[in-house]
């Protein structure tokens, strides 16, 4: 009987690992090949947290690649650091049909500093791997093994990486110790976790299946919304040589500071000297402030050292003041060491930042959300706010890299919560004049004056610096008009807390206006076409605006005497929860004037709302190319 049990155990075990191993591409189904560029066959990630400074973290995934758009997803990046090690990595290839047609090891990895020419942050290292095969399907499987030397991170699961990635199978297994405190937050899975325990460990293994690939939805909220996903906090952690418990964001940011910040701010008597003497003529605290972070703007200059890589403590204020660079981290920093000179408070604010919004969850701490650092100083009720990695941005504005979110501000007090300023639709502002003249074939010259607030200066701000033939080429791709010239070019800046750019061109458009059959049909809306959207059938997710914006234009073009206005088009008005859209025409003597505007709203959508949303573009657009037909005199 025994014999018999020991047979089928092994026949059963042979059979499980043939399958698992049984990387043929027609065996995938087709439910899963749909809208997917690559294939999950199986995951198996396990954490081992066996002590606060022993983590072992372990991932044999494979993954069947199905076209060339699925390339990224066969591509291993791995950081690492004096904190964290790659004790192994191997790998095979296999082709369509499954057979095995290649091995590589940690030596086929590049190897590469996470930061180039930079010797202070020489112990952040990268090793990266893509496979070069170039015929499709193929099927790469990793196998590696990270160790950490701290739990104040641990790895969040998410399954299914993108959209165009479906899974057939994979796991997450999180190992402890029967007493090990925790929190977990969960989202979009439908099964509990299953749990194991035993005098020696506690066993929690999630499991998902079957999960299709979806084709993107435009105008969609971020994937961190709705994605599987699986996050674990340990309550007790080590971090190097430091010890801490948290379970809120109050208590982590009370051990940020206490731990990480506190003795980071010591300068040489000599900058202490310069700063004082710098701000001994200014008033306030506001202005002292500017003064001060001029001078940050001027000595200093940033390197990207992302977070999670770079480590949680900021280089010393010192070290900054010394080598003039470093990371968001370190300039924060440097920039209140200079500030506490002059006894000015700040708060040291971690944020995750992005085009896309996102905010720290306010329902979940955790040290792996954030990105970036900035600074907040309350000034008695002016709260005002610093990037401190630019060089050219004005005082106290946040660009839309940071705006409309909430971060974590790190004090003596503790961990708070707090929201960074909102650049509103109105504030968003686009508004440009042109003063355009035609001649009698329908080409035209003038001058056009845009000014740019808010996001919009953002987008544009970065022109100012460039040499001529590359504002020339820029302005050519936002000006997408056949034959147009741009006979001068000049940018004037207001660099303030709400900062404006103010740009003025001399133009030329040769044949703007076309001929034919005795008539001159002339676009009015030269400068600013809404573009269509795509239509999409049975949507599921919900329409996410991110960021609203106002444009108003106004062109008065001066006619030639040989035109006589045929058919002049009647007024525009469009209105709905989206935004909102007017466009008018006057004639007054022998000059044509347009005036339009459009509003674009920010905000969440349900689903079934897109066609709505659809209609308005697509009638903004329609209207946006509405034309006047001139008669030509004989």
């Amino acid at each position: 009987m025994k014999v018999i049990s020991l047979f089928l155990i092994s026949f059963l075990s042979f059979i499980t690992c043939y399958a698992q191993d049984n990387y043929d591409s027609e065996l995938i189904p087709s439910t899963l090949r749909n809208r997917a560029n690559a294939t999950i066959r199986n995951e198996e990630t396990v954490v081992d947290m066996r002590s606060p400074d022993n983590v072992i973290y372990s991932v044999k995934q494979a993954i069947t690649v199905l076209n060339k758009n699925g390339e990224n997803s066969a591509r291993l990046v791995l950081f690492y650091d004096k904190n964290t090690s790659i004790k192994s990595i191997k790998g095979e290839i296999y082709n369509e049909v499954g057979k095995l047609t290649g091995k590589f090891s940690q030596s086929d990895f590049k190897d590469e500093s996470a930061v180039q020419d930079f010797s202070l942050f020489e112990d952040s290292r990268v090793k990266h791997y893509l496979p070069s095969v170039n015929v499709y399907p193929y099927t790469i499987v990793y196998t590696y093994e990270m160790r950490y030397k701290q739990n104040l991170i641990i790895p969040d699961w998410v399954p299914k990486p993108a959209s165009d990635v479906s899974v057939e199978k994979s796991s997450y297994t999180f190992i402890c110790k029967p007493t090990d405190e925790f929190r977990i937050k969960t989202q979009n899975l439908a099964n509990k976790a299953l749990e194991s325990v035993n005098e020696k460990q506690k066993t929690l293994v999630w499991t998902v299946n079957n999960m299709m690939g979806v084709k993107p939805e435009p105008y969609s909220p971020d994937r961190e919304n709705y994605q599987t996903s699986v996050k674990i906090a340990p309550q007790n952690f080590s971090y190097f040589n430091y010890k801490g418990n948290y379970t809120n964001w109050q208590e982590l940011g009370k051990w940020q500071y206490d731990n990480l910040l506190k003795n980071r701010k010591t300068l040489l008597p000599t900058t202490i000297e310069t700063i004082k003497d710098l701000v001994k003529n200014e008033a306030t605290d506001k202005e002292k402030a500017r003064k001060i972070y001029q001078y940050l703007q001027n000595k200093t200059r940033y390197i990207s050292v992302q977070i999670g890589i770079g480590g949680f403590q900021p280089i010393t204020a010192a070290d900054v003041d010394r080598l003039g660079y470093g990371d968001c981290k370190a300039l924060v920093n440097y920039m209140q060491s200079l500030l506490d000179v002059v006894g000015i408070e700040s708060y040291y604010c971690i944020v995750q930042a992005g085009s896309q919004k996102k905010s720290l969850d306010p329902t979940y701490a955790s040290m792996n959300q954030g990105n970036h650092i900035i600074l907040c100083m309350p000034l008695k009720g002016d709260t005002t706010w610093l990037e401190c990695t630019s060089q050219k941005i004005p005082f106290g504005f946040l660009s839309d890299f940071t705006d409309d979110r909430y971060v974590l501000a790190c004090t003596p007090e503790g961990g708070k919560l707090l929201h960074t300023p909102k650049l509103t639709t109105p504030k968003n502002l686009q508004i440009r004049k042109a003063d355009l003249s035609m001649d009698k074939d329908g080409s035209v010259t003038g001058n056009l004056k845009t000014i740019f607030s808010g996001a919009q200066y953002d987008n544009h701000e970065e022109v100012i610096d460039k040499p001529l033939t590359e504002q020339q080429k820029l302005l050519a791709e936002a000006y997408d008009i056949d034959n147009i010239y741009f006979d001068k070019i000049n940018y004037v800046q207001k660099k303030d807390i709400e900062p404006e750019l103010t740009e003025n061109l001399a133009i030329t458009i040769r044949n703007y206006g076309s001929i034919n059959n005795g008539k001159l049909f002339l676009l009015l809306n030269a400068f600013n076409v809404k573009a269509t959207i795509p239509d999409a059938k049975n949507r599921t997710l919900p329409v996410y605006l991110n960021r609203g914006y106002t444009d108003a234009d106004s062109i008065t073009y001066t006619l030639p005497e040989n035109v006589i206005p045929f058919i002049q088009p009647n007024d525009t008005a469009i209105k709905s929860e989206f935004g909102s859209y007017v466009s008018k025409t006057v004639l007054e003597g022998n000059k044509l004037i347009y005036y339009r505007k459009f509003v674009l709203n920010d905000g969440t959508f349900p689903a079934e709302s897109y066609a709505a949303f659809f209609k308005f573009i697509t009638d903004v657009n329609t209207a946006d190319h509405v034309k006047v037909v001139f008669s030509l005199k004989k």
